[in-house]
């Protein structure tokens, strides 16, 4: 028998999530392994009224492209695919890793560049999105890989993940309403704000959010859901932070980074593992070596480290940040945004002793809002 909860996780993604309407042509991207879930996604959009295209894809594909691949496909952009990104309605893309260190031993140079050709389908998806013509969503399958890397059975991993999406209720829709009208009092708070402070391990961090906009993400975009999020002003940013999480990159491993701000560009980088990765990760382009995002996780349902960033950056009690593009809908009455062709998020633990002020007043404490 089906797990009854991929059904309902289908039919919120299709119709909550990226809200499809009758007309919509919805992608929905997939691995093999998450067949029973993207076939439930195609029977909800058919009921929705959309035109669902299926884009079936293969373990390995990703492995096979970075040792074959020459200079000029490492940097080739696909037509087709900017025709997919300039024309659907909807987007849903699942994950289901069979193998979540398959491109461990890539040279990180070829990550780079590849990450630099996808720049103008970036952009695209994200000026799109910011205008709500692209409707989107990223969530996950379980699969034995992914379980393995959270040290948890299968069986474990399934209660994880469904139970994070709230789909182990009797009414998911009601229940993601209820975290949206949780955070909005957060966001609201926060839209007034113009300087924050961050002070923990190792970290005393200052930043201008003045003019930008705070949204609340409630699982239109991820499921789960549980964050809200801002970008700071591009060149006020200084001081430095360590991120007690290891950060992961294609399956690649970087712990203990600590960066360096000034005047919004890091000027010092350093990490216990995968330091080549991090200097090159920030150095693709003029924005990758700026912060894009500011986050506070808040979903307390999610207790502990996956190291699967759709879950472990909404884990509540952290705060994340993201090195590389800024989303269009954080600029607000700003007139500069971070461009990039990365958009990598950093989490640290803010629960023994971490505080966060907003133009002076303590507002989050031992990773827990306060204002």
């Amino acid at each position: 028998m089906a797990d009854p909860r991929i059904e309902k996780l289908a039919k919120l993604v299709v119709n909550y999530s990226v809200s499809c309407k009758k007309g919509d042509m919805v992608l929905i991207r997939a691995p093999i392994p998450a067949e029973e879930l993207a076939l439930e996604m195609y029977r909800e959009v058919l009921r929705a009224g959309g035109y669902p295209i299926m884009n079936p894809t293969f373990e390995g594909t990703g492995e096979i492209f970075y040792k074959e691949a020459k200079d000029h496909q490492l940097d080739y952009s696909s037509p087709h695919m900017k025709w997919i990104y300039q024309n659907v309605n909807c987007l849903i893309g699942i994950s289901a890793d069979l193998n979540t260190r398959a491109l461990s031993n890539v040279d990180p140079k070829k990550m780079a560049r590849t990450s630099a050709a996808g720049r103008e389908l970036h952009d695209i998806f994200g000026k799109r999105s910011a205008t709500k013509e692209l409707k989107w969503c990223g969530l996950a399958y379980p699969t034995h890989a992914m379980a393995q890397e959270a040290s948890m059975s299968l069986s474990e991993y399934q209660d994880f993940v469904y139970s994070a999406c709230l789909v182990d209720k009797k009414d998911p829709v009601a229940e993601w309403k209820k975290v949206s009208k949780g955070q909005e009092s957060m966001v609201k708070y926060l839209d007034k704000a113009n300087k924050l402070e961050f002070y923990g391990e190792d970290t005393e961090l200052k930043m201008s959010v003045k003019g930008k906009k705070w949204i609340n993400s409630d699982g239109k975009h991820n499921m789960p859901s549980g964050e809200v999020f801002a970008a700071p002003v591009q060149n006020m940013v200084d001081g430095h932070i360590r991120f007690t999480y290891p950060g992961i990159y294609m399956g690649k491993e970087i712990e203990d980074i600590r960066l360096e701000f000034k005047k919004g560009k890091v000027v010092r980088a350093s990490a216990e593992k995968g330091e080549d990765l991090l200097k090159t990760l920030l150095a693709i382009d003029e924005g990758s070596n700026r912060l894009g995002e500011v986050a506070i996780g808040t979903n307390t349902g999610i207790k502990q480290f996956t190291k699967k960033i759709l879950f472990d950056e909404k884990l509540g009690g952290t705060i994340h940040m993201a090195i590389g593009s800024e989303y269009l809908d954080c600029k607000g009455s700003t007139k500069s945004v971070n461009k990039s062709a990365i958009h990598w998020d950093i989490i640290k633990d803010m629960k023994a002793g971490g505080e966060i002020y907003a133009d002076g007043i303590l507002i989050y404490k031992n990773g827990k809002w306060i204002a």
